[in-house]
C-alpha cells in the first residue's frame, strides 16, 4: 500500500525568519505562515477565516529563507506533516503538528513585507516583476515540478551526502 504525506501551502509570513543552527551544525528556521480561507455564506455574505501554521525549514534553504524573506512576504510552501511530543514542566503530555518544508517558492513582488531602515537588515530597492524560486535538490537538473523546482530539501529523510548543486550567485536567486 502507497502511503502520502503531503501539504502545499500558500500564504504570508508572520514572524521574521530567525536562522538557529542544532547541535549537530544543521540550519534550522521555523516560519510562522497564515493562510486566509475566503467563502460566501448561505445569506450571501463574505466570510474570511485564517489559519496559522508552522512551518520547519532545514539547510540551505534555511539560510535562504533567513536571508530574503521578511514578515508580511508571501510564500509558496511544499512539505510534509510531522508531529512533536513533549512533556511540558508541569508533566503534562504536548502535541503539536508543524510542516516539515520540503521545497519553498518566493512569490508575490518582492517590496511585498519589506523592511524599512533600521528594521534589521537594509531595505533592498524595490525590483519589478514576480517570484522566484529556491529549492534545494538532491538530483542533477532538478525535476519537472511545475514552477522549475527540485526534488525534497537536503538532508530530508536521509542521512548520506547531499549535492546542493552549483553555488548560489550573491544576487538574490530570484
Amino acid at each position: 500500500m502507497a502511503n502520502v504525506n503531503k501539504v502545499i501551502l500558500i500564504g504570508r509570513l508572520g514572524n521574521q525568519p530567525e536562522l538557529r543552527y542544532t547541535p549537530a551544525n544543521r540550519a534550522v528556521t521555523e516560519l510562522r505562515m497564515a493562510v486566509n480561507h475566503v467563502w460566501t455564506d448561505r445569506s450571501g455574505q463574505r466570510q474570511e477565516k485564517t489559519d496559522w501554521f508552522s512551518v520547519d525549514v532545514w539547510d540551505k534553504q534555511a539560510e535562504t529563507a533567513e536571508r530574503y524573506l521578511q514578515k508580511g512576504r508571501e510564500v509558496y510552501i511544499e512539505g510534509r506533516l510531522t508531529n512533536d511530543d513533549w512533556v511540558d514542566k508541569d508533566g503534562q503530555k504536548r502535541s503539536r503538528t508543524k510542516i516539515v518544508c520540503e521545497r519553498m517558492q518566493f512569490i508575490g513582488d518582492r517590496r511585498d513585507g519589506e523592511r524599512g531602515p533600521g528594521e534589521g537588515r537594509p531595505a533592498r530597492p524595490a525590483a519589478a516583476g514576480g517570484g522566484g524560486s529556491f529549492a534545494g535538490s538532491n538530483t542533477p537538473g532538478g525535476s519537472d515540478a511545475p514552477g522549475g523546482g527540485a526534488g525534497p530539501a537536503p538532508g530530508m529523510g536521509h542521512d548520506g551526502p547531499t549535492d546542493y548543486g552549483p553555488p548560489p550567485d550573491d544576487d538574490i536567486p530570484f
